[in-house]
């Protein structure tokens, strides 16, 4: 084992610490913002360092070896001490803060997300005031995120811009829901069933663009039949129940619905769809405020109680 500290710098703890959470090197570059090359080279070089493998392969994934495991928490500590130095010892007392917090998110997420993470927000920072933007095919995320309009954007993407600070917080199945009387319920959906049905679907968020479903589809060479548009998402549910149109989104989102609507029903989606990631994005500006990135981290634990 190579014990010289000039071998180890403050980036590769950073890389460290985020393929031991993340355990894939593709996940771990997307949250540092950097390409898959660069980050399975410091991996090597942290091998290099340590003379042990750290991630290994387990099935179709990496776990951590016991060793790499044990660096978990003592890197964890090193980031924050950093962290903490680097802010020149600024904090954020939640408790005392009247601070106004803005967050653009999706309202096709899990119906539950948005209402935890404002009361985790307000539970521990009863003074701060919260705006919930919607994400929108009028908002220009990047921008507001530039100008420091919002703090925050939570979302999908397929390929999420890679100017802004990523941190994927939580995946979903793709499914259909259809209403409770549906023919498809009885006879299933095989994928002509599928592309010949009517579909419902919210407006994308660029103009004249596409939604991930569809882009997705047409990667696959399919292009399905969308008959409606809807702008409100939380209506879409009831539009099914009442028709024989197709909503193709997430198992999460579905969930609620089928559990609060009897009308409803989910079926497995007949095409072959990986699965749907949220993410959280943020701007360079705020990324060592200590404000924010305690906002993130209430953004972090709604998502994983969701």
């Amino acid at each position: 084992m190579n014990n010289s500290l000039d071998s180890i710098d403050l980036h590769l703890i950073r890389v460290l610490h985020t393929l031991l959470t993340e355990s894939s090197v593709s996940r771990a570059a997307m949250r540092l913002g950097a390409s898959q090359p660069a980050v399975s080279a410091a991996l090597r070089r942290l091998r290099a360092v340590t003379g042990d493998e750290l991630l290994v392969r387990s099935g179709s994934g990496m776990v951590p070896t016991a060793f790499g495991a044990s660096l978990l928490e003592p890197c964890a500590s090193i980031l924050r001490e950093a962290q903490r130095l680097q802010a020149g010892g600024q904090t954020f007392d939640a408790a005392r803060s009247t601070r106004l917090f803005r967050i653009a998110a999706a309202d096709y997420m899990d119906p539950a997300f948005l209402p935890a993470l404002v009361a985790g927000i307000k539970r521990e920072a009863p003074s701060c005031g919260v705006d919930v933007v919607p994400l929108s095919r009028e908002f220009d995320y990047r921008k507001s995120l530039a100008a420091g309009e919002v703090d925050a954007v939570v979302g999908n993407w397929l390929e999420p811009p890679q100017e802004l600070h990523i941190a994927p917080l939580l995946d979903d199945e793709i499914v259909c829901l259809v209403a409770a009387d549906h023919p498809a319920l009885r006879r299933g959906l095989d994928l002509e069933q599928y592309l010949q049905a009517e579909h419902v679907a919210p407006l994308p968020l660029r103009a004249g663009g596409e939604g991930v479903i569809d882009q997705h589809l047409h990667h696959l060479g399919l292009t399905r039949r969308i008959a409606v548009h809807c702008g409100f998402f939380n209506l879409i549910p009831g539009l099914v129940a009442r028709s024989l149109l197709v909503l193709t989104t997430g198992r999460r989102f579905c969930r609620r619905y089928v559990e609060a609507e009897p009308a409803v029903r989910i079926l497995p989606c007949p095409v072959p769809f990986p699965l749907l990631t949220y993410y959280l994005l943020w701007h360079a500006r705020s990324h060592h405020d200590a404000a924010q990135h305690w906002l993130r981290e209430q953004v972090r634990l709604a998502a994983q109680g969701s």
